[in-house]
């Protein structure tokens, strides 16, 4: 059945309501809001029957991560206390307070109601709803537990925001030390200790070698600072375009592993959510290739994605999944040997959960290990080239007061 936005005036109290409403017309659309006390301003076709759910609605994303996250726990305990999932759904449409999500939700109610699947029904919102997404829905209805399948959906998807948040928060403040010291640096370099220079060029004696050294770092930044910063600005759209080949991203992200630090962190959080992905949809009964298809989507770093594609090569020709991981080297050898055990005691998706729990909390301690001992490092840093700036400009001085003596 179509779906109308509409927007009407309450006659009770004159005020605005706005809302959708299931309807086979417009007409029909306004006759109910007249049934409901509502006097209708404005009723408008959110889809038609030909293209229901064919296209995103909207421009952008309806629900944030954090707010999808929201609806799904909402939606899990709905139908965990027995609401059928129309009802559900009618209910979470009524409850929202952002168009767009009004009309997903409602959108996807009636397609619910014209016999659709929930899974089919978000497979068609794609900008909305990720294909790991969907694909564990469809597994809990076909298991007939989907309340307890969108539960552990609703986890999976705050652990990862956690972990991500975490890693944000812990990469922050480093990030404000160092662009605050550079535009402190900046600053003094390329204004003040121009001025000071000006005030010793009408003497004859020669400036100390570190005022000196200022003065040619403060031409140069001032002459051909713009140009560097433009430079630097197409410098990273260039790597960006660049990075759109697969073959070359492939070997950037494998690169990027390589490094000491900020590889092995990269490793941690893709390996984390590849298994918790993993363990998730094998726990809703998703076959073990198609769930190492969509767990192999979820990995950012193109080189661990061609290695878990590798690994589902290895799985359908039959060998076991802890033997197809634990040939490829840049997954740790953690997630294989959880992987063994689980395979050995019939408790996979348990095992791989713990793996990426485990996982995880090794990133997050390393990336609060790096943040704890980068601060001071970038503090003394900043004071050590401010030192230095004042240095330059209290040396001519201090030799002024000598020749003056």
């Amino acid at each position: 059945m179509p779906v109308y936005s509409f927007e009407a005036l309450q006659a009770d109290d004159g005020k605005t309501r706005k809302g959708v409403i299931e309807a086979d017309t417009a007409r029909s659309a306004r006759a109910q809001l007249r049934e409901q006390a509502l006097v209708p301003l404005a009723v408008e076709a959110v889809d038609d029957n030909a293209a229901l759910l064919s296209r995103p609605l909207g421009q952008g994303r309806a629900f944030s991560p954090a707010e999808l996250t929201v609806w799904t726990r909402q939606l899990a305990a709905l139908i965990g206390a027995g609401l059928p999932l129309e009802r559900a759904l009618s209910a979470l449409a009524d409850e929202a307070e952002v168009d767009a999500q009004r009309n997903l939700v409602a959108s996807l109610r009636a397609e619910v109601n014209a016999g659709a699947t929930l899974a089919r029904a978000m497979a068609r919102h794609p900008r909305q709803f990720s294909p790991v997404f969907t694909a564990v829905i469809a597994a809990g209805e076909q298991g007939g537990h989907l309340g307890q399948v969108l539960e552990s959906l609703a986890d999976d998807l705050e652990a990862r925001q956690a972990l991500a948040a975490k890693l944000m928060g812990a990469a922050l403040y480093p990030a404000i030390v160092t662009v605050v010291a550079i535009v402190i640096v900046v600053f003094l370099v390329s204004y003040v200790v121009p001025q000071v220079a000006e005030v010793f060029a009408s003497t004859k004696h020669a400036l100390p070698l570190l005022t000196r050294a200022m003065l040619g770092i403060s031409a140069f930044v001032r002459q051909w600072g713009w140009w560097l910063l433009g430079l630097c600005i197409l410098g990273g759209i260039g790597m960006r375009l660049a990075l759109q080949n697969p073959a070359l991203r492939q070997r950037f992200d494998a690169a990027w592993l390589r490094l000491p630090l900020a590889g092995r962190l990269a490793r941690g959080y893709n390996t984390a959510r590849f298994a918790s992905t993993l363990a998730m949809l094998a726990g809703a009964g998703v076959p073990i290739l198609r769930s190492l298809q969509a767990a192999a989507e979820t990995l950012n770093n193109q080189a661990l994605r061609a290695d878990a594609e590798d690994a589902l090569a290895l799985v359908r020709e039959g060998a076991p999944l802890a033997t197809a991981l634990a040939q490829k080297k840049r997954f740790p050898g953690l997630l294989a040997m959880f992987a063994r055990l689980g395979e050995q005691t019939g408790q996979l998706p348990t095992m791989l959960q713990r793996a990426a729990n485990q996982i995880a909390g090794e990133v997050q301690r390393r990336a609060l290990q790096l943040a704890t001992v980068l601060e001071p490092l970038l503090i003394v840093l900043m004071g050590l080239v401010v030192m230095l700036i004042v240095l330059a400009v209290m040396l001519p001085i201090m030799q002024l007061n000598q020749w003056v003596k």
